[in-house]
Formats: structure tokens, sequence, C-alpha cells
């Protein structure tokens, strides 16, 4: 499969039961929650963030994988003690930013979802704290070392979950 392709139709758009599609969401969600309160190191992982990006590399339709993002986000928001739509805007913009991306590069290259994980997390965190710090003018401390075990965690986690839903999908 070429690194690049010239069109929508060449790429190909694959889709999974309608069951996923509801239940991988719901699942995100509530284990991020459930376990990151009882486990904190799980808090390196991000599963609504993963969750997004494997919908918009897959679907590649920006305007739904802002939606989704944002839906994700703002239910992550729910559940935590951040400001409501915080999380929703940083997922919208991830959202779209991955199913852009999408239609352009071969994300069915485990290398090339590496690289996009590892980016789409460091680009959260940093719109994470554009919003906090500039918009909403409140103190958010920046840990470089951190941010990087985070985004390469993520990334393998990701690796490895995308292998796993591709194994439910059926090609168009």
């Amino acid at each position: 499969m070429p690194l690049l392709a010239s069109s929508r139709h060449e790429v190909g758009t694959q889709s999974h039961p309608w069951v996923v599609y509801v239940l991988a969401p719901v699942l995100a969600i509530g284990l991020q929650s459930f376990v990151s309160l009882h486990f904190p190191a799980f808090d390196l992982v991000d599963l609504p963030l993963l969750v997004t990006i494997y919908y918009a590399i897959t679907r590649r339709e920006p305007v739904s994988a802002t939606v989704v993002g944002a839906l994700m986000g703002i239910a992550q928001d729910a559940l935590t003690h951040h400001p409501l739509g915080i999380f929703g805007i940083c997922k919208a913009i991830i959202g779209y930013m991955a199913a852009s991306l999408g239609v352009r590069l071969d994300t069915e290259n485990h290398g090339s979802r590496l690289l996009l994980i590892f980016g789409f997390t460091l680009e959260q965190t940093a719109i994470f704290w554009l919003l906090q710090r500039k918009l909403l003018g409140q103190p958010f401390a920046w840990h470089w070392i951190h941010e990087l075990v985070r985004a390469v965690v993520d990334s393998l986690v990701g690796v490895i979950l995308f292998a796993l839903l591709d194994l439910i999908r059926k090609r168009e």
C-alpha cells in the first residue's frame, strides 16, 4: 500500500459493527475513570484519546471525527475535576486532525500509527496547556519527561489496541 493516497476512494474506509461504535467509547470512558481512580499509574494511558484517534483514522471523515472527539472529551470532563469542555475541545481538534491525516497517510502501518499517536498525545497536552493556562488563566505545570513517557505509553498501548480493533472491522 502506498504511503500517500490520492483520493478517499483509493484509501478505502473501514467500518465496524454498530455495537463497537457504542461499546468502545463507553468502555474507554468507564475504564479510564474507574481504573485511574484506583491505580494512579494508569493515568499515563488516555483511552478516550486512543478511541478518538482510531475512529478518526479508520472512518476518515473529519466532521464525524470532530463530533466523536468532542463527545468523548465532554464525557471525560464530566468524570474528572477539569472544567467542562476542556477535554472536549482538545479531543475535537485531535479528531479532526487525525481524520484529515487519515485521508492522506497510510494508517494501516503500525509504524505510522505509533508516530501519529505519539504526536497527537503531545499535541493534546499542548492544546490542554493552552486552554488551561491562557484561556482560563489557571496554573498548569508542564513536566516534559512525564509528557514524553505518557506519549510513549499511549503509543504502545494504542498500537496494540488498534490491532485488536482491526480484527473486528469489515472492509467496504
